[in-house]
């Protein structure tokens, strides 16, 4: 044959594929999401998140220091809310000295330069399970904004670098960029989860944090996973309103929507691949159906590729380790 192009000659060798690459996963591009709960020396596994884990304050430090050491730049806090804490209005979710406000304290005392985000949502506090105050068995959305704006104030007094939230409720991002500006908090920025789904790929979160709705489910503020036109006016709107980094969540079955907002927007994109998505691959692994490291890095290239500049990823640590001993 005579060829006048052959594609192959750039696919040769690692070094040349290596070379070509259009995109190159780094442990800058990764977010490490961590759950924490009250009390000391505490790790407990979560069931349906095999190799995931459940940390106390003291010990959440020694992960912060070791994703750190990694090149992972940031972390996005959870809390796991003890029972008799819970209720309707969010009233621990606003208290200063709460388990939230503590752990985004002792991380930048320990470690100032870890970039910290915090979860901004009702769920975990919540005695219905739902990410905003319930009546009737309804969600209420400015009454749950004014919880959200007070929650996010408190994690930036704490020294949150981001607040995030993931509620879905209209008009909080606005509401929340008016607080942090009146109350002086002009160096806080805001990561919002501009286009998240309802979807079935939360389960194993849920079970992490106790924090599953405890009647009917949250489509009323959480998209259709039918629409994707939808996401270019919240993400829009998001932006509007004042938000720094937009969420997309989860990311590998809405890698349509990663690349359609990129195309649109200039603003940094983060993605998040979620519990499901994480114990996904992990079950596959195990079960040898796959080879679980080169899954974890195909999928968060992919999710770069379709382009997000910033990952949020239970296999942040995994996926820095396999960086760095240069696989592939």
């Amino acid at each position: 044959m005579n060829l006048a192009k052959r594609n192959r000659i750039l696919r040769a060798s690692p070094a040349i594929r290596a070379m070509v690459a259009e995109n190159a996963l780094q442990p800058s591009d990764l977010i490490a999401p961590l759950f924490v709960v009250e009390g000391k020396g505490i790790r407990e596994e979560i069931a349906s998140m095999p190799g995931y884990f459940r940390n106390s304050v003291d010990l959440i430090l020694k992960e912060v220091r070791e994703l750190h050491g990694l090149g992972i730049p940031a972390v996005l806090l959870f809390v796991k809310v003890p029972e008799k804490l819970k209720d309707n209005r969010g009233k621990e979710a606003v208290n200063p000295g709460g388990l939230m406000q503590r752990t985004v304290r002792a991380i930048k005392e320990a470690l100032p330069e870890m970039v910290v985000m915090t979860d901004v949502a009702l769920d975990p506090y919540s005695l219905h399970g739902h990410d905003g105050i319930v009546e009737d068995q309804q969600i209420l959305n400015d009454e749950t904004v004014e919880v959200l704006v007070e929650m996010s104030l408190t994690h930036a007094i704490a020294g949150a670098d981001f607040v995030a939230p993931s509620d879905m409720m209209d008009g909080r991002i606005g509401a929340i960029r008016a607080a942090l500006e009146q109350h002086h908090h002009h160096g806080t920025g805001i990561m919002s989860y501009a286009a998240k789904y309802a979807s079935c790929f939360y389960g194993p979160f849920r079970d992490a944090l106790d924090s599953a709705p405890g009647f009917g489910d949250k489509k009323t503020y959480q998209m259709d996973y039918s629409n994707s036109r939808e996401a270019l006016l919240e993400v829009s709107q998001d932006i509007d309103e004042g938000a720094d980094i937009i969420m997309i969540k989860p990311a590998l079955p809405y890698l349509d929507v990663i690349s359609k907002v990129r195309q649109k927007f200039q603003v940094p994109i983060s993605a998040y691949q979620v519990s499901g998505e994480y114990s996904m691959i992990k079950a596959a692994g195990q079960k040898g159906w796959m080879d679980e490291s080169r899954a974890i890095l195909e999928s968060l290239t992919c999710i770069k590729r379709a382009g997000a500049d910033l990952i949020a990823t239970y296999f942040a640590k995994a996926a820095a380790h396999l960086i760095r001993d240069g696989k592939s």
